[in-house]
């Protein structure tokens, strides 16, 4: 049995607080298990220096990642002049998955930095990042909408995120590994998945010998049941700002 008896096919019990912070345009404080992280967005009425606003007005969102020093034992040094070489991969990652999110014409010449800052690691914080960073976005959107009545927050999302890990331990199939679960598993991956049931992105390894078909396509399959709980949890906090017309509500 895992921990907390938790069933292969459920999430980790999460956690979620909105407006953590009160200085970002949306803040989210997210704990799945003992993994927790702060997601904050941030709004800025320009555009990067690469994007021309005349002759691409259309928005642009970002993300920036980090652990920090006491997110894991023993310490992990602060990254003060450069990101390493993980860190830089995930929030590429996370700024792919989010930017999937947005209508960028609709959000129009702005732009939108995620930051994501794992408070205390347990396995996850990348897929719990993106899944809490999207409530941070649309906290954002939405702060954008009270001081400009000409735009719409819910014409800005284009579709909702939500990302989870997973693999096989000892041979069987597990949604959303801890860090006991996944350093030992066999296979292991990391799935984005869009309230469309497409996906924005899979990562998948084999850490011991290789996988078949048939089990990607059992990962996969858990992988949509999984983002489903999480789209559940996102609308639950959100509330009436739920940007979607998909109804993802658990009774």
């Amino acid at each position: 049995m895992r921990h907390l008896n938790r069933p292969a096919d459920q999430v980790r019990p999460i956690e979620i607080i909105r407006n953590f912070t009160k200085k970002a345009a949306g803040s989210v404080y997210i704990k799945a298990g003992s993994t927790t992280v702060l997601c904050t967005a941030s709004v800025e009425d320009k555009l990067p220096p690469w994007k021309d606003p005349l002759k691409d007005p259309s928005g642009w969102v970002t993300a920036e990642y980090s652990m920090l020093p006491g997110s894991t034992s023993p310490r992990k040094s602060r990254e003060r002049l450069k990101t390493d070489s993980r860190s830089t991969e995930i929030q590429r990652l996370i700024g792919r998955s989010l930017r999937a999110a947005v209508n960028t014409k609709a959000l129009g010449p702005r732009t939108i930095t995620i930051d994501c800052d794992v408070l205390e690691a347990d396995g996850g914080t990348r897929t719990l990042s993106i899944t809490g960073g999207f409530i941070a976005l649309v906290d954002a959107l939405n702060s954008i909408e009270r001081r400009d009545p000409t735009f719409s927050a819910k014409a800005a999302v284009a579709q909702g995120i939500a990302a989870v890990s997973l693999g096989y331990v000892n041979g069987q199939l597990l949604l959303d590994l801890d860090y006991s679960e996944d350093s030992t598993a066999e296979v292991d991956l990391n799935v984005v998945m869009t309230s469309d049931d497409e996906f924005v992105e899979i990562q998948g390894t084999a850490e011991n010998k290789a996988f078949s078909l048939e089990q990607l396509t059992a990962q996969l399959a858990m992988a949509k049941q999984g983002v489903h709980q999480l789209f559940s949890l996102q609308q639950k906090s959100l509330g009436n700002l739920w940007p979607l017309d998909k109804n993802y509500l658990i009774s």
